[in-house]
């Protein structure tokens, strides 16, 4: 009993003993933590931030373990040391820090960080839009995703990241943001507050509702407004489907488009956007479809009603066509290019009238009939031809009209037209 006794007495001691040395490393290293972050701080007001890093460095492996009452204070000191030269390191520490004492209740360094923090995404995103600007997209894409990550409420920025990686050619990486874009219900709907600036007489966004109020109440802009602006959902889907054709997957495409149209069948714009990708592939056939589909949508679109005279036009159903190029013009009176269509889709008639003509050369009778009705289609096309030449006057609207003028013996029109032809084409 007395040799277990001692036993115990020996363990008891033991534990004791690596009781006091666990509590004496804890000190050493509690010690060095707060020699260390006041060698950095002393470094930070020194401005030698390469010292301040350096003493820092040591301190990274036990962030997990620092002594609760130095961690806020090492996030803040990181965060200063590292600034604009590491911007995502010293953005982190900033995040961390924040979070860290909300989670502790205390906020001894967050009012100092939080506008060090909103200086640094400042300075990145400005560095993308310069980057931008510049058409250098590469590097516009990596600021402008770092600028989403240090601030991840700014979706926008995410969006700025997947167009400039796609004017960038770098397709996989825009599908990588777009596919993001997707995965948080990004939706780009924003409100825009407007107002009238007085100097200019231009409407311009002021950014906030606040900044628009006062700049209006300082009598530098007038007639404030807002404006919602429209969902973004349908464009990504067609600049992913666009990535894919790029990237010689248009199967990929198409299959985007229509899962895009099965949550929103009534979504004008993923319609025109998936009628589109069909142009692209040259699946004229399912356009035509898809464009009959949209005019029950949206029956009072002009350019519905004019791709759908393409279409017929395209497919030699000329009768078809001329309707539908009609009613483009009933909906939009100045649609110069459905009146040229129209005018051109009529003449076609003529196709079908020559080649009876050449069957009959040797028929006068039946040849000067087909001669009559040449010119009544070239009578028929001649008001579209020439209201086509005066909302847009081109080369082909001109050579149409010469054209006509000839066949129809117009000599005066046709004089007078002819040197401004000569013209146009550099003769």
């Amino acid at each position: 009993m007395k040799i277990k006794n001692n036993n115990k007495l020996i363990i008891s001691k033991m534990r004791n003993q690596i009781l006091a040395l666990t509590v004496g490393f804890l000190s050493i290293a509690s010690f060095a933590q707060k020699n260390e972050l006041k060698a950095a701080e002393k470094a930070i007001k020194k401005g030698a931030f390469k010292e301040a890093k350096a003493a820092l460095a040591g301190l990274e492996g036990a962030e997990d373990s620092m002594d609760a009452k130095y961690k806020a204070k090492y996030f803040f000191l990181k965060g200063s040391a590292y600034g604009k030269s590491n911007v995502e390191k010293a953005a982190a520490a900033y995040n961390k820090l924040i979070s860290y004492e909300k989670e502790i209740g205390k906020q001894k360094y967050t009012k100092e960080a939080q506008p060090k923090l909103n200086e640094l995404i400042q300075f990145v995103s400005k560095k993308a839009i310069d980057s931008y600007n510049g058409k250098d997209y590469n590097k516009a894409t990596k600021n402008f995703y770092l600028t989403y990550k240090l601030s991840p409420t700014d979706t926008s920025f995410l969006y700025n990241a997947a167009l400039s990686s796609s004017l960038g050619k770098d397709y996989d990486g825009a599908l990588k943001y777009y596919k993001e874009l997707q995965d948080i219900k990004y939706t780009g709907i924003a409100t825009q507050y407007t107002a009238v600036n007085k100097e200019t007489g231009k409407e311009e966004n002021m950014g906030t509702k606040a900044n628009r109020d006062a700049m209006v109440k300082f009598g530098k802009y007038t007639n404030p407004s807002e404006k919602v602006t429209e969902s973004k959902q349908a464009e990504i889907i067609k600049n992913i489907g666009y990535i894919y054709v790029n990237q010689g997957k248009p199967e990929l495409a198409v299959a985007a488009l229509e899962e895009a149209r099965k949550a929103n069948p009534k979504d004008i714009n993923l319609l025109l956007n998936q009628a589109q990708m069909y142009i692209k592939l040259e699946q004229m056939d399912k356009f035509g479809a898809l464009m009959e589909e949209a005019v029950k949508l949206d029956p009072t679109n002009p350019t519905l009603f004019f791709n759908l005279g393409v279409v017929n036009a395209g497919e030699d159903k000329i009768e078809e066509a001329i309707g539908f190029y009609k009613k483009a013009i009933e909906l939009d009176p100045e649609y110069g290019d459905a009146y040229l269509n129209l005018g051109v889709t009529v003449l076609n008639k003529r196709i079908a009238v020559i080649n009876e003509m050449n069957e009959n050369l040797s028929n006068d009778k039946k040849y000067t009939e087909l001669e009559g009705t040449l010119k009544e289609i070239c009578k028929d096309a001649l008001p579209y031809i020439v209201k086509a030449d005066e909302l847009g006057r081109t080369e082909g609207t001109v050579s149409t009209l010469l054209n006509i003028y000839d066949t129809l013996e117009m000599t005066s029109e046709a004089d007078a037209l002819r040197p401004i032809y000569k013209e146009m084409r550099g003769q």
